[in-house]
């Protein structure tokens, strides 16, 4: 069809009133949440300490595929949804690809990205159980903005454990959390036990989203009427990130476009997840045959380097065990990675989605990622968030291969932010002085290491 908008918009009425589920279409289940101490599953009773009420519910569902969003959270929604779905015209144009590129664009909230749909729906879940107080973890500082905003609006206090060497390189962040009311906290600390301890092993560690997320989860065990929140990785996560790919379906849809391949980045896995769960859906019932391709930083491959096991989602061991590709919860990222997507495992929904072979995954070196990301902004005219590059990487290396083969390629992919607070980042790549690390065998070894022993 011809004469497609640059930007294609729903109206408000038009925004999705449900969020998907993709579980219940899986003909396999992902494997359980297992209970370190008993071995079992993880029962409502075992998470109901650490979650919000509602939030467990949705985390052990496997059988409903619609969840109705409640209108408390679509009121806030409606503050920056629906999100355009863009045709990237001039990046194709620089690529002389025949290719055609569309992008889902998250980034016009003042989080700067896709986090606030699950932030405001953990928030308000919170708030009507009547808490008082959240903790959370952030590694670029996405999450962490993005909970201080729904926070602020509900109402609730929060506490955010930030990655040491993010809170070193975006004091912007830091800056825009607080303002909206959150408390920061640069971990590993010496306010935990675990962080302490975390310390006292690695002295000079920059800090990892594993050793935030155990910093996060004992304050909130330890402080009354307050209840722990994630960002990523977790089943309900990914349920309410659902509304990007259902926007987009539903742009798309009215111009009769079908994408070939839909390409997302991958860290915990929420964008990736939200963006692709319509798509697979359908997909897993057979009525289309759309490539979906992950994409993380070559210095932090856990899907393409890691292994398929049991592990715990933090660097304490406090969580449960989870089945997911995972390069142990002991593993920290190198210190020079500025990229985001740092987390050691990924969402067991996309860990089993890529292990049935539904997904497949590329690792990109961070050089190659901001070279990218350059191309975009000088054609795009966006500054792209660092963690969303690596899709615009993969978009590309898809466009110049269909300029190579003539194909007339669909490419969707998903822009999760903008890159505004990651201007660190940024400056030592123009400086020429960002260098790639890509983890050996032995490096990765370390952190296979702290799997744990056991057999179920």
């Amino acid at each position: 069809m011809t004469n497609i908008p640059y930007k294609i918009y729903l109206s408000e009425s038009e925004m999705p009133k449900h969020w998907i589920d993709m579980r219940p279409f899986m003909k396999e289940l992902p494997d359980p949440f297992i209970h370190p101490a008993t071995l079992k599953p993880c029962t409502t009773e075992n998470l109901a300490p650490v979650f919000c009420d509602e939030l467990v519910k949705q985390e052990l569902n496997t059988t409903e595929k619609y969840i109705d969003i409640p209108q408390g959270i679509l009121d806030f929604y409606k503050m920056y949804r629906p999100s355009p779905v863009v045709r990237a015209y001039n990046l194709e144009k620089a690529l002389g690809t025949p290719a055609k590129i569309y992008y889902k664009f998250e980034g016009n909230n003042t989080s700067g990205s896709h986090k606030l749909n699950s932030a405001a729906a953990q928030v308000y879940y919170a708030k009507q159980q009547g808490l008082t107080a959240l903790t959370t973890e952030t590694g670029a500082g996405q999450w962490g903005t993005a909970l201080a905003m729904a926070c602020a609006f509900y109402g609730i206090g929060l506490t955010v454990y930030m990655v040491k060497v993010s809170a070193q390189q975006k004091p912007h962040r830091k800056a825009v959390i607080e303002t909206y009311g959150g408390k920061v906290i640069p971990s590993p600390s010496d306010t935990t036990e675990v962080g302490r301890k975390i310390l006292a092993e690695n002295p000079g560690t920059g800090g990892s989203l594993g050793c935030a997320i155990s910093e996060a989860m004992e304050v909130a065990l330890k402080t009354d009427n307050c209840r722990y929140v994630l960002g990523s990785v977790l089943n309900h996560v990914l349920l309410h990130q659902s509304i990007i790919g259902q926007e987009t379906k539903a742009a798309l849809d009215k111009y009769d476009i079908q994408p070939d391949v839909i390409i997302g980045c991958a860290g915990g896995g929420s964008n990736l997840g939200g963006l692709i769960a319509p798509f697979m859906a359908e997909r897993l019932e057979g009525k289309n045959n759309i490539q979906f391709i992950a994409v993380e930083p070559a210095s932090c491959p856990s899907l393409t380097r890691g292994k398929y096991a049991f592990d715990f989602g933090d660097t304490g061991k406090t969580t449960p065990l989870m089945r997911m590709y995972t390069l142990g919860c002991g593993f920290m990222p190198s210190a020079n990675h500025a990229g985001g997507l740092r987390y050691h495992g990924m969402s067991p929904i996309v860990s089993k989605l890529y292990h049935d072979g539904y997904i497949s995954a590329r690792s990109v070196e961070q050089t190659k990622v901001f070279d990218a990301a350059t191309l975009f902004a000088r054609t795009e005219g966006t500054l792209p968030a660092p963690e969303s590059s690596h899709a615009i990487k993969v978009a590309i290396d898809e466009a110049l291969r269909c300029k190579e083969t003539g194909e007339e390629q669909t490419i969707l992919f998903g822009l999760t932010g903008t890159g505004y607070f990651d201007m660190t980042a940024y400056i030592a790549y123009n400086n020429g002085e960002m260098t790639d690390y890509i983890p050996t065998d032995a490096d990765l070894q370390k952190g296979f290491d702290s799997l744990p022993k056991v057999e179920l």
